[in-house]
């Protein structure tokens, strides 16, 4: 399919782009989904029909720059007004030399990606290319599938972070930071692409968080949980194929093959749910076009309790495979019935497919930060870690 609008945003440099093409259901927080690590090689097409009408601002975002391909809207808003604004949207993007493309009908584009699936896409305003030229580059782009593209977005160094919600604890449900009774908790995060608001939480309960390479090598961490220098372990979203991702599966493999007393307490978000499912052994498939947007219902079959979800993935863990290496499945997407989160029985591990800390989106899931504080709390009440 050919689609002719208008650019946006980074015009007038000559970009074409080659990426796989998205739709994204959120009818808000756009500046968040744009600067999300995990749409690191995607074009980005949002089914909202009016975008930017907030224009954009320094703060509502998850990384720093637009992680964003391209950016595929109906209408970009001509005026933006919010007291918060900083810039148009167009100007945004074009600062961050990223190229938008408006004035097309993304109901018909969407319908195509929802019947073909997601799949390779070229994003152009060059006049001197036709249009069979693009649609053979579209053809011979790589396919997501086998793509680590972890190393374009995670850190290449260790570093602290101490950011809260600030102003909108109270919204998200978090606790106030620093009430604890009970110590700092001090938790390792393996960096593949973090949501800057994932770490935001995570300080916002008090604890002292270390954002690391995903490199970063078994024997290292286990002598930072021995040694008493961390409590707890987290895996990041990010972008891309898990099952490329083959360093850092070996890393949590190792982690996970201890015995379980020696086993620290482990929470994996989206991709770091993928990871830690292959790492156990189980299995991941790529979706035919994803769950991308802030209204996605999720079953917790642990307890019963139907949870509206923010989601951002392309690719889902098998659960017979997970099933068979003894993992329990404890989240399920009740639009079609794949998996949403699981759990190890017999160690202090378990992670989503979804994102609890939004941004945008519900908060319905932010108690599954409170529970790695628990695992954490109870871990440290045994002894595991001084």
């Amino acid at each position: 399919m050919i689609f002719h609008g208008q650019a946006f945003g980074a015009t007038g440099r000559g970009l074409t782009v080659a990426a796989e093409v998205v739709f994204n259901t959120a009818i808000s927080g756009y500046q968040e989904s744009l600067t999300d690590p995990s749409y690191t090689g995607q074009i980005l097409v949002q089914t909202f029909p009016l975008i930017g009408n907030t224009g954009a601002n320094s703060e509502d975002v998850e990384s720093t720059r637009v992680q964003v391909s391209g950016l595929v809207v109906r209408e970009i808003a001509r005026v933006h007004s919010n007291y918060r604004a900083e810039e148009s949207l167009p100007e945004y993007l074009a600062r961050h030399g990223v190229l938008g493309l408006t004035g097309i009908d993304t109901r018909a584009l969407t319908r195509c990606l929802r019947s073909g699936g997601s799949m390779q896409g070229v994003l152009t305003d060059r006049q001197d290319l036709s249009d069979e030229a693009l649609v053979e580059m579209a053809r011979s782009a790589p396919s997501m599938a086998g793509q680590n593209l972890v190393p374009l977005v995670g850190c290449a160094a260790g570093a602290s972070w101490d950011e809260t919600l600030g102003e909108w604890a109270d919204l998200g449900g978090a606790p106030t930071s620093g009430n604890r009774t009970d110590g700092r908790f001090r938790v390792l995060t393996l960096d593949c692409g973090a949501k800057s608001n994932i770490l935001r939480n995570l300080a916002q309960r008090g604890c002292d968080v270390y954002v690391a390479p995903h490199t970063t090598p078994a024997s290292e961490i286990m002598a930072m949980y021995e040694g008493g220098r961390i409590d707890g372990l987290f895996i990041s979203n990010g972008p891309g194929d898990p099952a490329a991702v083959e360093a850092t599966i070996a890393t949590l493999r190792q982690l996970l093959a201890q015995p379980a007393d020696r086993v620290m307490p482990t929470f994996g978000i989206c991709l770091g749910h993928q990871l830690l499912a292959l790492a156990v052994g189980a299995s991941t498939y790529k979706l035919k076009f994803g769950h991308r947007g802030i209204n996605q219902p999720v079953l917790n079959t642990q307890s019963g309790r139907v949870e509206i979800t923010s989601q951002n993935h392309g690719f889902a863990v098998d659960p017979d495979s997970l099933r068979a290496v003894g993992g329990v499945p404890t989240h399920v997407h009740l639009n079609d019935g794949t998996l949403s989160g699981f759990r190890l029985a017999d160690k202090p591990v378990f992670c989503v497919q979804y994102h609890p800390e939004a941004s945008p989106g519900p908060h319905d899931g932010s108690y599954l930060f409170d529970e790695f504080i628990n695992a954490m709390r109870e871990r440290r009440a045994a002894g595991a870690a001084v």
